[in-house]
């Protein structure tokens, strides 16, 4: 277990301090070429869900492989080379300065008066269409963004981490990929996505609620509501998410900040209206944006304290 959490530590250190590998390209794109590789071979014809299932089975199956035999491979050279090398998988894994990063690519020229770029970088994060968005609906996109991401994007897998290891971070972060690759609800990926979508979906249950809460919990409340009340408005707010765990990262962010987030939105020019979430106490402004990183590096100390108690508890059990 003490390797494992000293693993865990190295794989956030890295993540904070260098993020994804420079100039290399990143094993999240190797999952997803191979994703892309067998839908065009299996997404057609009769069966779909099952095989669907069955390519979903056989990504996450070859990714934790590939995975196991690196991390064996490497504490056979020595335990401390298999640390580090854990560490560095489960590092290159995580996503807290790539998130950081891209928010603040959109603050930047946003803080500039540079609407234009705000919304071209903003395009690279977000599905939505941005070329006519204000500043409000610029930041709406980042908050949004960068709150739900912190558990899909670093949490959940960190969750994972101290549980299996870089081999049960790599299988999440492959069925997350294969979520936002073919969980699509439309008639391409109705059935061939489905288990993905479903698997996601069970994996995220616990990291999203609990990081949510830990928002609630632990970062500044910018309102006059009690804990109480915040904490009542989160629940009802987070299941009116399409999604039934990002609502529980956006609503807590939307709590704490005294903001309204959801809405309108338009996608290739065709109208989303999505339940909104929180209370337009206060109007988004581009300071919102260093706030939600602010929330989520808070969130994902809070988180990994969390985690390191449960596992000290289950050592004094043991």
């Amino acid at each position: 277990m003490i390797p494992l959490v000293i693993a865990c530590l190295i794989g956030l250190l890295f993540d904070l301090i260098v993020g994804d590998p420079p100039k290399l390209p990143h094993p999240v794109r190797w999952i997803g070429t191979l994703i892309q590789s067998q839908t065009a071979l299996w997404n057609k014809g009769r069966a779909r869900k099952l095989k669907g299932m069955l390519m979903a089975l056989a990504v996450i199956g070859t990714t934790m492989l590939v995975v196991t035999i690196l991390i064996i491979m490497s504490y056979r050279v020595s335990l401390l080379f298999g640390i580090v090398v854990e560490g560095l998988l489960i590092g290159i894994g995580l996503a807290q300065r790539s998130l950081k990063e891209a928010a603040l690519a959109v603050y930047t020229p946003l803080a500039q008066g540079d609407f234009a770029e705000a919304r071209v970088k903003l395009s690279w994060i977000v599905g939505r269409d941005t070329e006519k968005l204000g500043e409000d609906e610029i930041v709406r996109g980042v908050v949004e963004t960068v709150s739900e991401n912190t558990s899909d994007g670093i949490t959940a897998p960190l969750f994972y981490a101290f549980l299996f290891g870089a081999i049960g971070l790599w299988g999440y972060k492959a069925v997350n990929t294969l979520d936002s690759m073919v969980g699509y609800k439309n008639e391409k990926y109705q059935e061939f996505g489905m288990f993905s979508a479903k698997l996601d979906d069970v994996l995220n249950f616990i990291p999203s609620r609990l990081t949510g809460l830990l928002m609630v919990l632990g970062t500044k409340n910018e309102t006059a509501h009690s804990l109480s009340t915040r904490l009542k408005r989160w629940l009802q707010d987070a299941k009116k998410h399409p999604s039934p765990n990002s609502g529980y990262l956006e609503a807590a962010t939307a709590v704490q900040l005294g903001v309204q987030l959801g809405g309108r939105n338009t996608y290739q020019g065709i109208v989303s209206n999505r339940a909104v979430m929180g209370e337009k106490l206060v109007p988004l402004t581009k300071q919102h944006i260093l706030t939600a990183i602010r929330h989520m590096r808070i969130a994902t100390l809070l988180f990994t304290l969390v985690m390191l108690a449960w596992g000290v508890l289950l050592f004094v059990i043991a």
